[in-house]
């Protein structure tokens, strides 16, 4: 799967998660700019998890600050790095 569908995958489970627009997210996007607090994030990397068939480390949860990092996590997680 490249970047830009695991972009529009990601982008998809945003909006539905927070409810919010689609149109108001980018790579550059993160997770504090679309006010997500703690219980929203743990909401989005389970369904990230879930989507892509994945597990991440703690490590990997604790870097994922935006849109960009969370599509780098998935990919490496895919890589199995």
């Amino acid at each position: 799967m490249d970047r830009t569908e695991i972009f529009n995958k990601v982008t998809d489970i945003a909006s539905d998660v927070l409810g919010i627009d689609i149109d108001q997210i980018t790579e550059e996007t993160t997770f504090d700019d679309l006010d997500a607090d703690s219980l929203d994030r743990l909401q989005l990397v389970t369904a990230f998890e879930d989507e892509f068939d994945i597990e991440m480390d703690e490590e990997r949860l604790l870097a994922i600050a935006s849109v960009a990092d969370a599509i780098d996590a998935i990919e490496a997680t895919q890589q199995g790095a």
